[in-house]
């Protein structure tokens, strides 16, 4: 089995996101015993179709024998080394609002290899107070934070007025992956890669898909 190294720019979108959907299949099945599962198994999971499977998985390597399918264990590992989750990566999250706030008390992050390293904001009444793993800070303390921690990746829950703002100054302190919950598109640099969480968005297709149900 070939151990691909990373996900090239190529790559399909969707592709990538099936497979953290494959991950967390895997990890059930795992975790219920499981030694070995099929492409269909898996087609079954994410309600698509086993070439599906097969063609995502090709994108990256040969995978799986003919007859036989794809060991369970093995494939968790390759797939947490294209993800790049084998290694635990640092994450600071800036705007201590609810959103923040729950995001800061989910335990799973760290299961998944994400360390919460520090949060961030400018009201005065929240700096200082613990949250999660982490205190409050300013978010004039932010660079010195990222710096320090080899932080490449954050998490921004700030009103929409304050996102382009909060994303130059994340950018300018080395961070390289941004998760922007804010409906707000943002302008940062090629090198930087942005992945927009618009919960908005989400109700929407959902109100559509329950309003339409005959809708493939």
């Amino acid at each position: 089995m070939d151990h691909p190294q990373g996900i090239s720019d190529t790559i399909p979108n969707p592709s990538v996101r099936r497979l953290s959907a494959y991950l967390r299949h895997l990890e059930n099945l795992a975790a219920c015993g499981a030694t070995r599962v099929s492409s269909k198994q898996l087609a079954e999971y994410i309600k698509g179709g086993d070439a599906q499977v097969r063609r995502d998985l090709a994108l990256f390597g040969q995978f799986g024998r003919r007859g036989v399918g794809y060991e369970v264990q093995d494939l968790i590992q390759v797939i947490r080394t294209i993800l790049g989750t084998r290694v635990q990566w640092n994450v600071v999250v800036v705007g201590a609002g609810q959103l923040c706030q729950a995001l800061l008390r989910y335990r799973g992050f760290q299961d998944r290899g994400f360390t919460l390293v520090g949060a961030f904001d400018t009201d005065p009444r929240k700096i200082g107070t613990q949250c999660g793993p982490v205190t409050i800070r300013h978010i004039d303390a932010m660079a010195e934070v990222i710096r320090k921690n080899e932080v490449r990746l954050a998490i921004l829950t700030v009103p929409v007025q304050a996102v382009q703002h909060t994303a130059e100054k994340l950018v300018a302190a080395g961070i390289e992956g941004i998760m922007n919950f804010a409906s707000a598109s943002l302008d940062v640099p090629p090198h930087v890669h942005v992945n927009q969480v618009d919960l908005t968005a989400h109700l929407e297709q959902l109100s559509y898909q329950v309003s339409n149900p005959q809708t493939p």
